[in-house]
C-alpha cells in the first residue's frame, strides 16, 4: 500500500501544536505495521535545511504566483516531499502568523498550494506513482480532496481527511475562488462553497472518501450544533464514513527513563526520582520547595482551554496550599491575569509565557497534576503525556480527555483503576472541586502512588491507533 500524507507542521522539522506532535509520530507508528508514508510539507526554512539527498521530482512554472519545485527527501528520520516555494513559505517566525500576529494575508493560497501539490503527487500527476491513500490533516491540506474529486485525473487516490480542531475551517472570502485552479462545479454545495464563501475544510469534509477525528468521543461530539460549529449538519450526513481513533505519542520522545530534558530520569518503579525533577521545577519557576502538591500547565492560554476558569480559581488554589508552575501563551487578557496573580503569589504562582520543549518536559516530570480544563477538546496530547509520567491529569469531561482518563470517583478508586479527575460542566466550581478532589487524594501518599503506577501503566502509545488506520484504509481500498 503507497500512502502520502499531507500536512501543514510535523515535528520535528516544523510545530505550533499537537497536530505536528501527531504527523511526526504516525509515520513510524504505521511503518510498525509494514506501511510506508510519504509526507508532504510546505518548504518552510527550517524543513529545507534539514532535507537530505533530496532529488527534485516535479517543478512548477507558476504554483499561485511563482515558480516551485517538490523536493523528495530524508529529513530527521521522515520521508518527505518539501514543497520548495519561496513565494510561499520563505519567512521567519511563526509559519501562519506574520510579524503583527495576525494570519499571513495569502494563507488561501500557501495553503491551496500544499493541496494542489499533494494532490498531484498521489494521483500521479508531479513526478511520482501516485498513491493508493492521501491522508490530509487538518484545513491546511483540505483541498487535497477537493482537487482529487474534481482534477484527479484517470486513477485517483483514495482520500482521509482528518478533523483535528473543527473549530479551525480556513474560510475565505468567494473571490478567492478563482484563483484555486478548480471547475465551477467545485464551488457548490457538495464542495467548497460555504455560506457564499469558500471552506477549505468543509470541502474536504464534503468530499473526502473517509473522514476521522482523534477520538471516539470528539467524533460524536463534532455531529451535534454545540461542538459541530456549524458543519454538525454535513457531518451527521456523512456519519456512516466518519471515524474516531484516540491519538497515541512518541514513547521515544516522551519516555521519563530516557528524557535528557529532566535532571532526574525515572520508570515506573522508580518514583521517588520524580522529587529531583519537582526542585528543578521550583527553582526554574522560582518556586517556594515545599512537598505540598505542585500543579501544572502546558497550554495555549486560550477561552477554548478553559483558561480563563482556571485564572478564576488562582487565588483559591493557592489559599488551599497548593502551587502552579505554568508555561503558555495566547490570549492577552489571560496573559495578563496570569502574570498578576503570579506578582500576588511569589513563590506559589510560577509562570513562563511562551512555549520551550525542554519546560514541558520537565513540567510533566515534576508536577504532581497537569491541567487541561478545556471546553472542547478533539484528544489532546498533554494529558497523555502527564499519563505517561505519572503526572495526574485533571481534565474537562470531553472529547479525546473522556476518552483517555479514568476519573478518580469512589468506584474507581475501590476498583483500582483511576488515572486522573475529570470534571463537568467546565465552570469554576467544577474546576475548583476537581482540584479539591486531587487534593485530598494526594494527602494519601498510598494512593497517590497507586494511582501514578496506572496511569504510567496505561496504554498511550501509537500502536492500536496505527492498527486502526491501517485497517481503514484497507477497508477503503476495498471499497
Amino acid at each position: 500500500m503507497r500512502i502520502f500524507a499531507a500536512a501543514s507542521e510535523i515535528f520535528p522539522l516544523a510545530k505550533t501544536g499537537g497536530l505536528a506532535d501527531v504527523t511526526g509520530a504516525l509515520p513510524g507508528a504505521l511503518a510498525g505495521h509494514g506501511m510506508g508514508v510519504v509526507t508532504v510539507v510546505p518548504g518552510y526554512p527550517a524543513v529545507l535545511a534539514a532535507l537530505e539527498d533530496h532529488a527534485v521530482v516535479h517543478g512548477y512554472g507558476d504554483l499561485f504566483g511563482g515558480k516551485a519545485r517538490l523536493l523528495k527527501g530524508r529529513a530527521r528520520g521522515l520521508d518527505i516531499i518539501a514543497v520548495d516555494a519561496p513565494h510561499l513559505y520563505d519567512r521567519p517566525g511563526n509559519i501562519y502568523l506574520g510579524p503583527d500576529g495576525k494570519d499571513w494575508p495569502d494563507n488561501a493560497r500557501r495553503f491551496a498550494a500544499l493541496s494542489k501539490a499533494a494532490a498531484d503527487l498521489a494521483c500521479g500527476k508531479a513526478g511520482e506513482d501516485g498513491a493508493d491513500i492521501l491522508h490530509c490533516h487538518d484545513w491546511q491540506t483540505a483541498l487535497a480532496p477537493v482537487y482529487v474529486k474534481f482534477a484527479g485525473g484517470k486513477k485517483p487516490a483514495k482520500t482521509v481527511m482528518t478533523v483535528h480542531n473543527i473549530a479551525f475551517q480556513g474560510q475565505f472570502p468567494a473571490s478567492i475562488f478563482g484563483t484555486l485552479g478548480l471547475p465551477a462545479q467545485a464551488f457548490a454545495i457538495d464542495g467548497l462553497e460555504y455560506y457564499g464563501n469558500v471552506g477549505f475544510l468543509k470541502g474536504g469534509l464534503a468530499t473526502a472518501d473517509r473522514i476521522t477525528t482523534v477520538s471516539p468521543s470528539y467524533a460524536q461530539e463534532i455531529c451535534t450544533p454545540e461542538f459541530g460549529m456549524g458543519l454538525d449538519g454535513l457531518l451527521r450526513a456523512r456519519r456512516d464514513v466518519l471515524a474516531g481513533i484516540v491519538n497515541g505519542i512518541d514513547e521515544a520522545v516522551w519516555d521519563p527513563a530516557r528524557d535528557p530534558h529532566l535532571p532526574q530520569t525515572y520508570g515506573a518503579k522508580t518514583l521517588d526520582r520524580r522529587t529531583a525533577n519537582k526542585r528543578a521545577v521550583e527553582q526554574r519557576f522560582q518556586l517556594a520547595q515545599g512537598d505540598g502538591i505542585l500543579h501544572g500547565v502546558v497550554s495555549r492560554l486560550t477561552w477554548q482551554k478553559g483558561m480563563d476558569i482556571f485564572v478564576a480559581c488562582l487565588d483559591a488554589l493557592v489559599a488551599g496550599g497548593a502551587r502552579l508552575a505554568l508555561i503558555g501563551a495566547g490570549e492577552a487578557d489571560i496573559e495578563k491575569a496570569i502574570l498578576a496573580a503570579a506578582q500576588r503569589h511569589p513563590g506559589r504562582i510560577g509562570a513562563v509565557l511562551g512555549y520551550d520543549e525542554g519546560l514541558s518536559h520537565l513540567i510533566q516530570a515534576g508536577c504532581d497534576t497537569i491541567l487541561v480544563p478545556s471546553r472542547f477538546e478533539p484528544c489532546g496530547l498533554t494529558q497523555l503525556y502527564g499519563l505517561r509520567y505519572g503526572c495526574l491529569p485533571v481534565v474537562a469531561r470531553t472529547g479525546g480527555l473522556n476518552d483517555t482518563v479514568i476519573d478518580a470517583n469512589d468506584a474507581a478508586i475501590r476498583a483500582g483503576v483511576a488515572t486522573g479527575f475529570q470534571f463537568s460542566p467546565v465552570d469554576q466550581a467544577t474546576l475548583a472541586h476537581a482540584l479539591a478532589r486531587a487534593a485530598d487524594c494526594y494527602a494519601d501518599p498510598s494512593l497517590w502512588r497507586g494511582m501514578q503506577k496506572r496511569a504510567m501503566a496505561s496504554d498511550v502509545s501509537w500502536s492500536r491507533s496505527a492498527a486502526a488506520y491501517v485497517q481503514l484504509y484497507r477497508n477503503l481500498l476495498k471499497a
